[in-house]
């Protein structure tokens, strides 16, 4: 529970609960099983991945019974046990627009850069788009600025820029953080913490594209297809009935490709 919670909502996969804790999995997944069933953590799946959370509304109702009951009617013999629990994130009450949502690939290249311009474009408002690479090159694919223009996008204002941008005090608040990286090709893509509401959405990457340069133009019109889809599906998820937990599983299901037409 105690490594859990300091991932927040991103939560954890199985296997590396295992490995942090140097658990037999049968024996960690007796484990989850009983504190999924108290009502102390929630699981998702993304991929072949079992992801796990703690519930902190389920873990908030267990210290108040333990405040109330174990401590005799008096709950300062207990101490002040919320505020060892971060600050109220609402995670059972529906989040609603704006959002701001970060993009984010290993180069800022591509990718996350059609990702930012398209949802600038079809969130009419309710979503502020921003992109972001773990190694980011110098500047963006010229073949995809060049691209996005042809589809009637503004690319003046696009620009490879480095994650740590958005780890600041004075970098905007993320709502959510979707990681576009593809895990099948070892692409490593940075963990922004327990506030965002996070997802893999693995898409191929630009710079492996190969052939002429009219293979490689259909290649990226299709890539720019794939990404609108996701991103069109996204805005019209029904935000003001969705709690937190709730949005992760729409999103994780959103990333599996065989759920979304390409």
């Amino acid at each position: 529970m105690r490594l859990l919670a300091t991932r927040g909502a991103s939560g954890m996969p199985a296997g590396e609960i295992a490995s942090r804790l140097g658990l037999a999995p049968s024996t960690l997944s007796f484990h989850l099983a009983a504190l999924e069933q108290a009502g102390l953590l929630h699981s998702t799946r993304q991929g072949r991945q079992i992801i796990y959370a703690v519930r902190f509304s389920g873990l908030r109702a267990l210290f108040s019974f333990l405040t109330e009951t174990c401590c005799g009617g008096r709950p300062e013999l207990c101490g002040d046990l919320a505020r060892l629990l971060p600050e109220e994130t609402s995670e059972e009450t529906p989040m609603t627009p704006a959002f701001n949502v970060l993009f984010i690939c290993t180069r800022n290249s591509a990718r996350s850069i059609m990702a930012e311009a398209i949802l600038e474009r079809i969130g009419k408002g309710r979503f502020n788009a921003y992109s972001a690479g773990s190694m980011p090159a110098e500047t963006p694919m010229p073949e995809v600025i060049t691209r996005l223009v042809a589809m009637g996008h503004d690319g003046s204002k696009l620009r490879s820029k480095s994650w740590a941008e958005f780890t600041g005090e004075n970098a905007p608040r993320m709502d959510f953080v979707l990681t576009l990286c593809d895990p099948a090709d070892g692409e490593a893509c940075p963990d922004l913490g327990e506030r965002p509401v996070t997802a893999v959405w693995p898409f191929p990457d630009p710079a492996k594209f190969h052939g002429s340069d009219t293979e490689r133009t259909a290649l990226l019109n299709e890539l720019y297809g794939m990404i609108r889809r996701r991103l069109e599906a996204f805005t019209n998820l029904p935000f003001d009935s969705l709690d937190r937990i709730a949005l992760k599983a729409r999103l994780d299901a959103l990333g599996d490709s065989n759920k979304v037409s390409t």
